[in-house]
């Protein structure tokens, strides 16, 4: 019986040290591999990425991702509490399902340690490992690895596979028009092209590049702005 119990205490244990102990090792090191590229793999999608680091992106892609899909991210230490509360009231009013309001530092915990999908179970994961990584990591370490691991395409992780597939240069001469294309596939990458965009993402691109006019940048940093306090 005690034995079962230490069996099941040590397996506990290192699934609790495991994920802070890589996360403080991605401070350093690229992440080899993703749970979502195993997945995609396994579908028969062949894998096209390769690392980048911050100073070899575009200003115009840091911008275009955080206008599109987490404008706080600077401000706040992980989660958008305002637009998670705004999310659940308009679930509650019956408008709409819970989309989960989440921010880039949410998505990059979910991209490096869980799997796709909308369970209750993945969330609840996701957010003490959000909490992690915001503890452990600088923002531009967390956006860099956000924009080197993120699904763009069929097979293809981070901007750098994604410029080369679709415009044919390096991420970093990405233009305005360009990062605001990449940014705004992310929802739905494997439905979406940047190279062949719908109309639907003509359109977004339109609001992007306006929204991106107005985030703040500092290249050593990429945040230009103080973080919110926590309490």
């Amino acid at each position: 019986m005690w034995t079962v119990l230490n069996w099941i205490a040590r397996v506990l244990t290192i699934l609790l040290l495991l994920p802070p102990a890589l996360i403080l090792l991605y401070r350093f090191v690229p992440p080899p591999v993703t749970p979502l590229m195993l997945i995609r793999s396994a579908q028969g999608h062949p894998r096209h990425s390769q690392w980048v680091g911050a100073e070899d992106i575009s200003p115009e892609m840091f911008r275009a991702v955080i206008a599109s899909e987490d404008a706080k991210f600077c401000r706040h230490h992980g989660f958008d509490w305002q637009a998670m509360n705004e999310d659940l009231e308009r679930y509650e009013e019956g408008v709409g399902k819970l989309r989960g309001a989440s921010t880039i530092s949410m998505q990059t915990a979910k991209n490096l340690f869980l799997w796709p999908g909308r369970t209750f179970l993945r969330k609840g994961l996701e957010a003490p490992l959000t909490a992690e990584l915001e503890l452990i990591l600088s923002k531009k370490r967390i956006i860099e690895l956000y924009l080197n691991i993120i699904e763009m395409g069929p097979g293809i992780y981070g901007v750098e596979a994604a410029s080369q597939a679709a415009f044919h240069h390096s991420a970093k001469t990405l233009s305005r028009r360009e990062a605001a294309l990449l940014a705004a596939i992310l929802p739905s990458p494997l439905k979406s092209s940047a190279s062949k965009p719908s109309a639907y993402i003509l359109r977004r691109i339109g609001t992007i590049e306006v929204r991106a006019e107005d985030v703040p940048f500092d290249r050593t940093k990429i945040c230009a702005v103080k973080q919110d306090p926590l309490w």
